[in-house]
């Protein structure tokens, strides 16, 4: 089992940026594909970061592609969605998750946080 606990949303203007974090807990020894993902209201949830357990593969949808980045820091067992030139339309709860079954990319997480709220105002 792992724990993810996100933390760095909040409510920011067009043009400003947000740095997400989430910590894992338990079982990090293991090797995990991991991203980020999002959900606005209304909407089903969206891919919009992920990396392979080395962080030799990073992927992004084109809705994101050069204003967020993803990394992590094995260290502190943390992970960070870094996002700038924030749009109204990235509002949505991000949750950062891991899949134990696909250690290149999230394809099924099985390991989710419990999601921090971003707004963005116009």
């Amino acid at each position: 089992q792992v724990q993810l606990v996100e933390s760095g949303g909040g409510l920011v203007q067009a043009g400003d940026s947000l740095r997400l974090s989430c910590v894992a807990s338990g079982r990090t020894f293991r090797k995990y594909g991991m991203g980020w993902f999002r959900q606005a209201p209304g909407k089903e949830r969206e891919f919009v970061a992920g990396m392979s357990w080395n962080g030799g593969h990073i992927y992004y949808p084109d809705s994101v592609q050069g204003r967020f980045t993803i990394s992590k820091d094995d260290a502190k067992f943390t992970m960070f969605l870094q996002m700038i030139s924030l749009k109204p339309e990235d509002t949505a709860v991000y949750y950062c998750a891991f899949d134990s079954k696909n250690v290149n990319y999230p394809q099924e997480p099985d390991y989710w946080g419990q999601g921090t709220q971003v707004t963005v105002s116009s």
